[in-house]
């Protein structure tokens, strides 16, 4: 697959991408934001990758993206995180929801740390970087949030309740947030990607569990994760300007 050429959709926007470090959706959503002409800023708990990934998108883009290492489960690193984006661009325009938390462990074995864990940084995570961003964009009368959710919220897996849970609540508080933030012109979408694959996925997931899940796919083979970044631009940008509280299946996989 080709990825197709940019056409200034967020044309100088300022965009935050959560977990942006490292090879997955992230990083691929804050470079394509970038191609776009948006202003990027990038943040994730891993600083080195974080670096790392800075440097990359400079030498691509010829601008170095602010980037502030950051935990979601930590409401402190929260608060920083979104001041940090208001004293050095002045205001937030995008927000992109993309920190999250996998695991499998059968329910009748998990703990209730493996359990914690997960919704923490999936869910409630996604929660404090949501009610930051609202509070910065009510305040200038409009914004765009775009969540990370997961088919997997819709449909049942072995293995995947706590993720699956915390997935399903990305739904509904998208559903709810856009909902509450209509009236301030903000919009609030979510994409629901099923498999995109990258080499940290490739290293933690077996062969046989890969091929499996690849093997659901109407193509027959796992996203790239610039395919999911792609929706996630269109619902930042304003083509979707009267979609709200709506989740995105990329994939053939809505239930």
């Amino acid at each position: 697959m080709k990825q197709p050429a940019a056409h200034g959709l967020l044309d100088g926007k300022v965009t935050l991408v959560t977990a942006a470090a490292g090879a997955g959706i992230g990083y691929a959503t804050a470079r394509r934001c970038a191609e776009e002409g948006a202003v990027v800023v990038i943040s994730d708990r891993h600083e080195r990758r974080l670096a790392a990934a800075a440097a990359e998108l400079a030498g691509l883009t010829g601008v170095e993206p602010l980037a502030v290492p950051c935990d979601v489960t930590a409401q402190e690193q929260v608060d920083a995180l979104f001041a940090a984006v208001a004293e050095t661009h002045g205001r937030l325009d995008v927000l992109v929801n993309n920190a999250g938390l996998g695991g499998t462990a059968p329910l009748a074995e998990m703990t209730d740390e493996q359990w914690h864990a997960v919704l923490d940084v999936t869910l409630t995570g996604t929660m404090r970087c949501t009610r930051a961003a609202l509070r910065q964009m009510i305040a200038r009368g409009g914004g765009v949030i775009v969540n990370n959710a997961s088919v997997i919220g819709w449909r049942a897996q072995a293995g995947q309740a706590h993720y699956a849970a915390a997935k399903a609540g990305v739904m509904a508080l998208t559903r709810c947030a856009a909902i509450e933030a209509a009236e301030h012109g903000i919009r609030v979408n979510a994409v629901a990607p099923s498999l995109a694959m990258h080499p940290f996925l490739a290293k933690v997931a077996g062969d046989e569990l890969l091929a499996e899940l690849a093997a659901r796919e109407a193509f027959g083979r796992p996203a790239e994760p610039w395919e999911v970044a792609n929706v996630i631009v269109f619902l930042a940008s304003g083509y979707s300007s009267y979609m709200t509280g709506e989740v995105v299946s990329v994939s053939s996989q809505h239930a």
